[in-house]
């Protein structure tokens, strides 16, 4: 378990990150999937973090999709608490199990590990599993003593659950539900349409949160709609990665290094940068 120390240090960071989630004044996550982007992301002057499931899960070589070992991402969300000094939001994707018993105890161990607040999603998966999973997180916050932002995630429009006519409806009717179950925020993820963005921030009693899709309006735009809360997703860490296999192929199967030597960055940069925070 954490000391005292970390509990408090871990609920005070909550409560900024609670209020931090303001209707027309959207919170801009980029994403992060290890310490060391955590740090960069921090120092562009980010007021929050939060992970990227796919990010890290690629990091530690798996896929993204509930297959990363929870104790693995407690580890990794113990490793970004120990560099940044801003609130860490966690990607939990479905809570890595389908019993709320066991998501329950994998998000008490991200609490543990300085988490302070959760993503967690419904996927495919009926409605009243995210409910039971979103009450278990909520009783394993309350008995850490900290007031987790829990971030509901509907797949309504991310994966068509429902005819496009009925997909508005559908996400305002699951935050009800979700809410009522002591969700802190809604995450309808893939929604880009402004009417559609306009008419559920209109309609939820939560935070509105959507994710950078193609077609998504400007931050400003999105504030106007009501929005509360933009998150990159795994946007970054694929431009990353993308880069990465650019570099690379050119290095070893063009056999020219030319691209390499254009840092935007150089090494005393990130080395004074990494070399900043060194204590937990």
């Amino acid at each position: 378990m954490i000391d005292n120390r970390q509990t408090q240090q871990t609920a005070a960071r909550a409560l900024t990150f609670h209020g931090l989630h303001v209707p027309g004044k959207p919170l801009l996550l980029a994403n992060a999937w290890d310490a060391g982007s955590a740090l960069l992301i921090e120092s562009c002057g980010a007021a929050a973090l939060a992970t990227t499931s796919a990010g890290v899960a690629w990091a530690h070589g798996y896929p993204d999709g509930d297959v990363l070992p929870p104790a693995v991402l407690a580890t990794a969300v113990a490793e970004i608490i120990r560099v940044v000094s801003v609130p860490l939001s966690v990607d939990a994707e479905g809570g890595y199990s389908d019993d709320p018993r066991v998501v329950g105890e994998n998000v008490q161990a991200i609490i543990d590990a300085g988490g302070i607040g959760i993503n967690i999603e419904d996927g495919s998966s009926p409605p009243d599993l995210l409910v039971a999973k979103i009450e278990a997180a909520r009783s394993a916050a309350a008995a850490a003593g900290v007031n987790l932002f829990i971030n509901a995630r509907t797949d309504v429009y991310l994966r068509g659950l429902v005819p496009a006519e009925a997909a508005v409806d559908e996400a305002v009717a699951r935050e009800a539900r979700y809410r009522e179950a002591g969700a802190s925020g809604i995450f309808v993820a893939g929604v880009a349409d402004p009417d559609a963005i306009r008419a559920i921030a209109a309609a939820v009693k939560l935070p509105l949160n959507v994710l950078v899709v193609p077609g998504l309006p400007t931050v400003a735009a999105l504030g106007e709609l009501g929005v509360a809360r933009v998150s990159a997703g795994s946007g970054i860490a694929q431009v990353a990665a993308g880069l990465v296999k650019r570099l690379a192929t050119e290095f070893l199967a063009e056999r020219r290094f030319d691209s390499m030597l254009e840092k935007t960055l150089d090494y005393s940069q990130l080395n004074t940068l990494y070399g900043t925070r060194r204590g937990g």
